[in-house]
């Protein structure tokens, strides 16, 4: 179930509240000209509402919002270009596709199911799984959003996507043979923990981000496809299980401060 819709008061409070109040310590602290100064905002595609089969996002999208999430991003993407058309504040933003790899929380889909099948536990999948996200590796993020940073042109927009599109359900049996090849176990029982659930409130069809700006004008391309991506990913979860164990035992305050104090 996405967070928001159970309470969306808590994302009004952080992607609203928490942005303008960032935005007010930035026009309080910093001096005019703001020479050296970048309020850079990371959003999200989702703000761009569903596309149908066809056709892709790009910087010029209009908004369409369709869960509470996606509206207080993109509320909080308003307020930042508001400040800079108003107070002329030095800002980018960045809107990714969906995010996958390494320390994910596992709330999100790959690293939830990758800790169901190790521990044989159902699979939910959303209606028939038919919906289709765009999905961009975290170092290629971490490399777009550097580039941005340093490169980007005051006052603009770049969208960010990893040029994988993949149904979630072709995602999952994906995944599930890779597991299945990694844990030793006979093709199709990670599979076999597939489980259809009633589909998820205000649910996007399809995303897809255009990202032919960021490439043209900074040179930047996604390094991996997702095929590759995905068995890094994978393995990495197998390798660091510990973390991963004590995350979703709702230790990982304690296991994040044992790690400081080793440091």
């Amino acid at each position: 179930m996405d967070r928001s819709i159970t309470k969306p008061l808590d994302f009004i409070y952080t992607n609203v509240l928490g942005t303008v109040n960032l935005l007010n310590a930035a026009r309080k602290f910093w001096e005019r000209p703001f020479e050296g100064k970048l309020f850079y905002h990371i959003s999200t595609d989702e703000v761009y509402g569903s596309l149908g089969k066809e056709g892709m996002f790009t910087e010029t999208t209009a908004y369409d919002p369709r869960s509470p999430y996606s509206a207080s991003k993109a509320s909080s993407d308003h307020f930042v270009r508001a400040y800079h058309h108003t107070y002329g504040l030095p800002i980018v933003i960045s809107n990714c596709s969906n995010n996958y790899g390494p320390h994910q929380f596992p709330e999100k889909l790959i690293p939830l199911f990758i800790n169901n099948i190790i521990h044989m536990k159902p699979l939910p999948v959303y209606g028939k799984g038919e919906n289709v996200r765009d999905w961009l590796y975290v170092e290629d993020h971490a490399r777009a959003i550097d580039l941005i940073m340093h490169q980007g042109k005051n006052g603009e927009t770049y969208n960010i996507g990893g040029h994988n599109e993949w149904k979630n359900i072709d995602l999952i049996r994906l995944m599930c043979k890779i597991m299945d090849k990694k844990l030793g176990r006979e093709p199709g029982i990670s599979e076999s923990l597939i489980t259809y659930v009633k589909d998820r409130a205000g649910h996007d069809l399809r995303y897809a981000i255009d990202a032919s700006k960021l490439q043209t004008e900074l040179g930047w391309k996604p390094s991996l496809q997702f095929e590759e991506g995905l068995e890094k990913t994978v393995d990495w979860y197998l390798n660091n299980n510990d973390w991963l164990e004590h995350v979703t035992s709702g230790q990982y305050q304690n296991y994040y401060r044992e790690q400081y104090e080793k440091r």
